[in-house]
């Protein structure tokens, strides 16, 4: 199967994170993949963003978790400043790109949906968003998490579930 390229020029209804994908930009080097993504990619309806490696951070690092605003890494170095401005980059190349939907990955500082890591690195978990995340969920974006959409493997039922939280208003 051959891979379908996107350029930013084009128009798409969805981003998703690149470590979806089976990209391995994860804090660890490692990816996530989600075969939803992929098909999505694959299909030309969405684009990949890593809005971590967009703001210069290096692969492998040390784990990162939000502290109220602030994103602290777990030798204690604040990287705030990393994490927003990827936020940001991710957060204007979605819009330019024309989506309204999102596809990211659960509990991250960056794409984490409804909850994060608490700052303790202990895997306890917060309600809260990732940065990227809540600069889309502010912008009205429809967002999912790829461990609430376990169970979809299609591309028309993702837009179905797309169309019906817009309908609801979520």
């Amino acid at each position: 199967m051959g891979r379908a390229y996107l350029t930013m020029r084009q128009r798409v209804p969805c981003v998703v994170s690149a470590c979806l994908l089976g990209l391995p930009c994860r804090y660890d080097g490692r990816s996530n993949f989600f075969p939803l993504a992929a098909r999505l990619v694959q299909a030309q309806l969405a684009y990949p963003l890593c809005p971590e490696g967009l703001g210069g951070l290096p692969i492998p690092r040390l784990p990162c978790e939000r502290v109220g605003k602030r994103v602290l890494c777990r030798d204690g170095r604040d990287l705030t400043c990393a994490f927003q401005l990827g936020a940001q980059k991710a957060y204007r190349q979605s819009l330019a790109l024309g989506a309204r939907y999102a596809l990211l990955k659960s509990r991250s500082p960056s794409c984490g949906i409804g909850q994060i890591y608490d700052g303790s690195f202990r895997k306890k978990l917060i309600p809260g968003y990732g940065l990227w995340a809540e600069a889309l969920l502010q912008r009205g974006f429809i967002l999912f998490s790829e461990e609430e959409l376990a169970e979809c493997s299609d591309v028309s039922t993702f837009f179905g579930l797309c169309r019906q939280r817009e309908h609801l208003g979520r």
